[in-house]
């Protein structure tokens, strides 16, 4: 008999260590919290959506500060510093390795929370390797390939922004993308994070957030449209009412 409780126990060890495996994953990817960034330059948005607590950044860029009439940018970044506690990105406009450095250094000493978006391109590259070496934080923006991804984190990025919504315009899966990423810097420990990007809708919310993205930037608009749904307007106009029945209201 306890020649046959050992060959059992051979036999299952096997599965023990791919569950064993499987525990230990869950765990390390348990460590990493999925983060909501808001993608806007208007201070009135950010403070808007501050109340609610689940902001923990904010992106920038050239095209949503050119809405906000005439504000600088130093400025405008320091007044959301002043909202939120977290990374706030900042994009570099030059498009040379040399230049983007320099733009770079400056848009840092704007508030320690700055970020330096540099898109990805071979100028970009250069530049993010040299911005990381100084110790300068980069988000890796317009990447639309995990070949690019894995370049951006290899060359120091601390975040990889795939688009998503701008890959569906042109018929390719834009989450796929996301999916990619996530294996690539979770399976070589890469550290960077990657932050969805083109987030339009809820679903593309939630599928960021199942597919392991660390981070999704949405714009304003989408948090009123995550909080909606028509049963849970059903159940407080029924509970209302209920409880007027009862004479509690």
């Amino acid at each position: 008999m306890p020649g046959l409780y050992q060959t059992r126990a051979r036999r299952l060890q096997p599965c023990l260590e791919s569950l064993r495996a499987v525990t230990i994953s869950n765990d390390q990817r348990g460590t990493l919290d999925m983060q909501l960034f808001l993608d806007t330059a208007s201070i009135d948005d950010v403070r808007a959506a501050a109340r609610y607590g689940v902001i923990s950044g904010v992106t920038t860029n050239p095209s949503l500060l050119a809405k906000e009439g005439g504000v600088s940018y130093r400025q405008r970044i320091q007044e959301i510093a002043e909202v939120i506690d977290g990374p706030i990105s900042a994009e570099c406009v030059s498009r040379k390795a040399d230049d983007l450095l320099a733009e770079a250094r400056e848009l840092a000493t704007w508030h320690p929370n700055v970020v330096v978006k540099i898109p990805i391109d071979a100028e970009g590259l250069e530049a993010i390797h040299r911005c990381s070496a100084e110790g300068i934080r980069i988000n890796t923006t317009l990447i639309f390939s995990p070949n690019q991804a894995l370049l951006a984190a290899l060359a120091g990025a601390a975040f990889l922004s795939p688009f998503v919504g701008r890959l569906d315009d042109v018929s390719y899966d834009g989450m796929e993308l996301i999916h990619q990423c996530v294996q690539l810097v979770e399976t070589h420990n890469l550290p960077a994070r990657v932050l969805a990007a083109s987030l339009r809708h809820p679903l593309h919310v939630t599928q960021a957030a199942m597919a392991g993205a660390h981070i999704g930037t949405i714009p304003p608009s989408l948090i009123p449209q995550m909080l909606k749904h028509p049963l849970t307007d059903i159940g407080i106009d029924r509970f209302l009412a209920d409880a007027r029945t009862a004479g509690l209201i």
